[in-house]
């Protein structure tokens, strides 16, 4: 069951005061577990390309994080530099404050410009930061990252006091249908969150528990 579980986790590391040994760990690990990719920082990113070459770990990285307040050119020129540098997956985060001011096309201009830098080199996952929405925001922001072609939606990026729940999911599964990915991340922890998450729609799973998760889903 945990090689099963392994594949649905982008087994993360993004807190600030990462250190290279921590970040060796963190790739002995994904390599170890096979994980589906590991999430690193951009820093990070042509590190764990050089050590994860020869397996089928993917790298994947964040950008405009955590704030995703960052002008759309400086996101454009992350996700830029992550590809050159061997990321195969960037996970954006929107202009929350102009989602909620409802200046939906600033948003979706956003998510297109990242789209378009990546396109067929690397996917992106839009995080919408379910924490500060509403229903209707959380909706708009699914519905907004559909139409701009991303391949996923996300919920948090972990650092806005909220994280990932079974109702967000089943929502914004139900919002973006069955072609895009949905991915829970944030306070996702112990393996009946994992498969709970997976039940209600998710076809990813950000943690940084990645390790605790299979561990106890071998029991």
């Amino acid at each position: 069951m945990g090689k099963e579980l392994a594949k649905y986790i982008d087994h993360t590391q993004l807190k600030p005061d990462t250190t290279a040994e921590k970040m060796q760990q963190v790739v002995e690990e994904a390599r170890k577990y096979q994980f589906a990719s590991v999430c690193v920082n951009p820093y990070w990113v042509a590190y764990c390309h050089e050590q994860l070459r020869e397996t089928d770990v993917k790298v994947c990285t964040v950008i405009g994080f955590p704030l995703g307040a960052t002008t759309t050119e400086t996101k454009v020129f992350e996700t830029k530099q992550a590809i050159q540098n061997g990321a195969t997956e960037v996970d954006m985060v929107i202009n929350i404050g102009e989602l909620k001011s409802n200046h939906d096309q600033i948003v979706k201009q956003d998510i297109e410009a990242v789209v378009s830098a990546a396109k067929g080199k690397a996917l992106v996952k839009v995080i919408i930061e379910t924490a500060l929405l509403n229903h209707d925001e959380k909706v708009r922001a699914c519905n907004l990252a559909k139409s701009a072609g991303a391949d996923f939606v996300k919920t948090s990026t972990g650092f806005s006091g909220g994280g990932a729940t079974i109702e967000d999911i089943q929502l914004m599964r139900e919002t973006v249908g069955t072609e895009m990915g949905v991915k829970a991340s944030g306070g996702v922890r112990d393996a009946k969150a994992t498969k709970a998450m997976i039940s209600a729609g998710a076809t990813r799973i950000g943690a940084s528990a990645g390790v605790d998760i299979i561990a106890e889903s071998d029991v």
